[in-house]
């Protein structure tokens, strides 16, 4: 039985269409909060700036304290000082960027910030590899491997990270999910509650085996993958390697409810 849960939220706890709860995953949250377990929401959303996602997921009923959530906004302010950055993403996610207070700009950087655009072009690559080439910093928003939109696939942040460093030769800096920065700083919230906490106390659950599971595996975390968002089945374990397969796999949160009652 962990002593504590990292638990991911799109896909997991909300639908990645509707934008509402799965089954279970409200009520899952409710034992937790009265089992008095640890437990942080992990998410790397973009969209919205964190107290607003947070108030949002509170509005769907899920009765989480700001203190049990973490996004990659609150791990970006710790990992670049406020600068002239260029960004790359949604038109939404470059008006967050510039709310907290980083002055986009559009020659000279001195880091580029890739987050998630199901519209990107060549040219946006282009782009991309010209900044690192002339010294600009490679931050990602998140290491995700694909991200479902509408019922696709598109390559995730961690897909378009891999091409520009396979370009440049430039390792790039990773904030959220599943970068060792995000786990560490999740890890350190959970022991504000209990401070013998270690990443083999935690189980992580999620719905992105590649881009959430592996890495916390690696760092030790017992790993529960959810069929409920990107992947409707389990098929995409046959082609991790042994060490990277899930601990366990389950339809949704209401299956693994189920077996905790």
């Amino acid at each position: 039985m962990p002593k504590a849960y990292f638990i991911d939220v799109q896909g997991t706890l909300i639908d990645d269409l509707e934008r509402k709860p799965i089954r279970g995953a409200i009520e899952f949250i409710e034992h937790l909060n009265v089992a008095k377990i640890p437990y942080l929401l992990i998410t790397n959303n973009t969209r919205m700036l964190s107290r607003e996602f947070h108030s949002f997921l509170r509005e769907l009923g899920f009765l989480v304290g700001f203190d049990s959530y973490i996004d990659t906004f609150t791990v970006l302010a710790d990992t670049i000082p406020v600068e002239d950055v260029a960004v790359f993403g949604s038109e939404h996610f470059i008006g967050n960027i510039r709310t907290l207070g980083y002055r986009v700009v559009n020659e000279n950087p001195k880091a580029i910030i890739i987050s998630l655009n199901q519209h990107y072009t060549n040219e946006d690559y282009a782009r991309m590899i010209e900044f690192v080439l002339a010294g600009a910093e490679v931050i990602g928003m998140h290491g995700t491997s694909i991200y479902a939109k509408e019922g696709r696939s598109y390559p995730g942040v961690g897909a378009i990270l891999a091409m520009v460093e396979y370009a440049t030769k430039h390792t790039p800096i990773i904030v959220g999910k599943p970068s060792r920065n995000f786990y560490e700083k999740g890890l350190r919230m959970l022991q504000e509650v209990d401070p013998d906490l270690t990443f083999g106390d935690i189980e992580i659950i999620s719905d992105d085996v590649v881009g959430d599971l592996v890495g916390a595996k690696a760092l030790g975390m017992e790993t529960t993958f959810v069929l409920s968002g990107k992947y409707k089945n389990a098929d995409i374990v046959r082609k991790l390697g042994q060490d990277e397969k899930p601990d366990h796999i389950y339809r949704d949160m209401a299956e693994i409810l189920e077996e905790l009652k």
